[in-house]
């Protein structure tokens, strides 16, 4: 079993930038995918961003890329995700996931093969 915090987000004006962080703790971090989702309100939760075990690998939601960037450190065992050039529509609570595999190279899109959530982190965007 692996926890999941995540913390960085807030308040903040359109354009602007914001990182958020998600600690893992509990087992191996590196043998994680891991994944960012978000839930805005009266919407489904809908994927990110993604990255696979060692980090050479990432996979972004059209709505986001160019402006959001996942990266992580397996040796603090945690998962970033950067954005940047905020816009209103950005404005959700964002959960980081994490999916336990054996496969280096892979990653995943799709919440419901992830295994593991945080409680999430609110992020609003203000115009």
């Amino acid at each position: 079993q692996v926890q999941l915090v995540e913390s960085g987000g807030g308040l903040v004006e359109a354009g602007d930038s914001l990182t958020l962080s998600c600690a893992a703790s509990g087992r191996t971090f590196s043998d994680y995918v891991m994944g960012w989702f978000r839930q805005a309100p009266g919407k489904d939760r809908e994927f990110v961003a993604t990255i696979n075990r060692g980090g050479g690998s990432t996979y972004y939601a059209d709505s986001v890329k160019g402006r959001f960037s996942i990266s992580r450190d397996n040796a603090k065992n945690t998962v970033y995700l950067q954005m940047r050039s905020l816009k209103p529509e950005d404005t959700a609570v964002y959960y980081c996931a994490a999916k336990g595999t054996a496969y280096v190279r892979r990653y995943y899109s799709t919440s419901s093969e992830y295994d593991h959530w945080g409680q999430g982190t609110q992020v609003t965007v203000s115009s």
